[in-house]
C-alpha cells in the first residue's frame, strides 16, 4: 500500500500537528521522518493544548502505530519530557510508539556546539533554535554519530565519551562566552536515556516495508516547512534536513514509487520565526493584527512569528518540488475583518517581473507584486459546512486553487480538531 505524506509548504508552522490529528483516524500508522525537538506541533481537542516536538502527532490516537523514523534526531532530555506529559493524559505510549534503530541521537554537548557557533556568528547569526539540531546532522554526515542502535551495545558511554570529548575541544575553538556544567548536563542525559531504552526500537525500513504488503496505511508526517529545507529553502536560514517530499524516503527507507497522496499544508497567510529573507513580511497594523489573532509565537521557542501576506510565488515552488496533490488552508479565520487582502502574485526581480522563486529573495532583489481581494467580516470559526463559508472567502480560495492547479480538500478554520472542513 503506498505511503502518503503530509508536508508543510512555508517557513513551518503551518499547523501539521492538527491535522495529523484529525487524519490520524484513516490511517494505522503515523511515522516522523526528519527534523527533532527543534519542531513543534500543536494540537487541540477536549478543551485541552498539547504541543509535540519528536513524537508523531497521532500518539493519542490507542489504535494507531506512532513512528520515529531514521531520519529524525532525537535528545533524550526533551523526549523524556514528552514523554512524561502523555502520562498525564494515561497515554500507553509504550504500546504504539515504535523507534529507529538509526535515528541519531543529540547529546548535551550538541547543545552547547549549537549555542556557542550561534554566538560566533554575532549579528549574522541564522536564528537557530538552540536545540543542537545543525551540529547533530553534522556528526551524521560526518560519520561520528550515535545512533539509538548504539544504545543496546556495550560500548556505547564509551562512544559517548569520545564524541563528547570531541565537542568540548570545538567549542573552546569558537571562542566565545558559554557557561555550561556538562556534568549536570550528563546526569540528566543519561537518567532519559534509561527511559528511552525502555521503549521498542525497531529496524523501521524493513517494519514500514513488511507494514505496506500487509496493507497497512501509513502517513508519513514532515516537520518544519517546505522553504526550511536544507537543498531547497533560504538557505542559509534554513533547518539541516530535507523537510520535502524526497526527505521522507530518506528519513524512512521508503521507495519513491510507494509514496502515494502528498498533502500540502499552508496558511492563509505567511508567517516566520527567526532570521531570513521574507518578501511579504508586514511592519504595520495589519502584520500585528495577524500575529495577535492568530496567535503567533512560535511552539518550540516562544518567539514571535513574523507575519506577511500570501506569498504565492514560495507557494507555487513549494507545491511543486513537492509534487503536492491535495492542499489544506488553516488559519483563513484569522483573515476575517480584513476589508481588503493581498496575495503576492509575482516579484519585481533586479529589473524584472518574475512568476518563479529565484535564487535569492534578499529584500535589495525582490519587490512583491501584490493582487488585493475584498475581504469578508464573517467569523468563521464556528462553521463547520463548506456552504456556510462566506462569497469573498471562496472566491480567495477559488484564486488559490486555479493558479496552483491543486484541490484545495480541507479548510481549518480553528485549532481545535472539530474546527476542520472537509470539501
Amino acid at each position: 500500500m503506498a505511503v502518503d505524506l503530509l508536508l508543510g509548504l512555508q517557513w513551518g508552522d503551518e499547523g501539521k500537528g492538527k491535522i495529523v490529528d484529525v487524519f490520524t483516524k484513516k490511517y494505522d500508522i503515523i511515522a516522523r521522518f526528519q527534523g527533532g525537538p527543534n519542531a513543534g506541533h500543536t494540537l487541540e481537542f477536549d478543551g485541552q493544548k498539547h504541543v509535540l516536538h519528536t513524537i508523531p502527532s497521532g500518539i493519542f490516537h490507542k489504535d494507531t502505530i506512532n513512528l520515529v523514523g531514521n531520519g529524525v534526531v532525537i535528545d533524550p532530555v526533551i523526549f523524556k519530557k514528552e514523554l512524561e506529559n502523555l502520562d498525564a493524559f494515561k497515554t500507553d505510549y509504550r504500546k504504539n510508539l515504535y523507534i529507529s534503530r538509526k535515528a541519531h541521537l543529540i547529546l548535551p554537548t550538541h547543545r552547547l556546539l549549537d549555542a556557542a557557533s550561534e554566538a560566533s556568528k554575532g549579528k549574522a547569526k541564522i536564528g537557530s533554535t538552540l536545540k543542537g539540531i545543525g551540529p547533530t546532522y553534522m556528526d551524521k554526515t560526518g560519520r561520528n554519530g550515535i545512533r539509538v542502535g548504539d544504545l543496546e551495545l556495550d560500548n556505547w558511554k564509551e562512544k559517548y565519551r569520545l564524541l563528547a570529548d570531541k565537542h568540548e575541544a570545538m567549542i573552546s575553538f569558537y571562542n566565545v562566552d558559554v557557561q555550561y556544567n556538562l556534568a549536570e548536563l550528563e546526569t540528566e542525559f543519561f537518567k532519559a536515556v534509561e527511559l528511552l531504552k525502555t521503549l521498542k526500537f525497531i529496524d523501521s525500513e524493513q517494519y514500514l516495508q513488511t507494514a505496506q504488503e500487509d496493507g497497512k496505511s501509513i502517513l508519513a508526517e514532515g516537520a518544519q516547512g517546505s522553504l526550511l529545507d536544507i537543498d531547497f529553502g533560504t538557505y542559509p536560514f534554513v533547518t539541516s534536513s530535507n523537510t520535502t517530499a524526497a526527505g521522507a524516503c530518506t528519513g524512512l527507507g521508503v521507495a519513491p514509487n510507494k509514496i502515494g497522496d502528498a498533502f500540502g499544508i499552508f496558511k492563509a497567510y505567511t508567517t516566520r520565526v527567526g532570521s531570513g529573507p521574507f518578501p511579504t513580511e508586514l511592519f504595520d497594523e495589519d502584520g500585528e493584527r495577524m500575529g495577535r489573532i492568530g496567535n503567533e509565537f512560535g511552539a518550540t521557542t516562544g518567539r514571535p512569528r513574523r507575519c506577511g501576506w500570501l506569498d504565492l510565488v514560495a507557494l507555487k515552488y513549494a507545491v511543486q518540488i513537492n509534487g503536492i496533490t491535495q492542499l489544506i488552508m488553516m488559519k483563513g479565520d484569522v483573515l476575517s475583518g480584513f476589508k481588503t487582502l493581498k496575495i503576492c502574485t509575482s516579484y519585481e526581480y533586479k529589473g524584472e517581473e518574475i512568476t518563479h522563486l529565484p535564487y535569492n529573495i534578499e529584500p535589495e532583489n525582490v519587490t512583491p507584486v501584490y493582487t488585493e481581494f475584498k475581504g469578508w467580516k464573517e467569523d468563521l470559526t464556528k462553521m463547520t459546512e463548506a456552504s456556510e463559508l462566506p462569497k469573498e472567502f471562496m472566491e480567495y480560495v477559488k484564486f488559490l486553487e486555479d493558479e496552483l492547479k491543486t484541490p484545495i480538500s480541507v479548510i481549518s478554520v480553528g485549532p481545535d480538531r472539530k474546527q476542520t472542513i472537509h470539501r
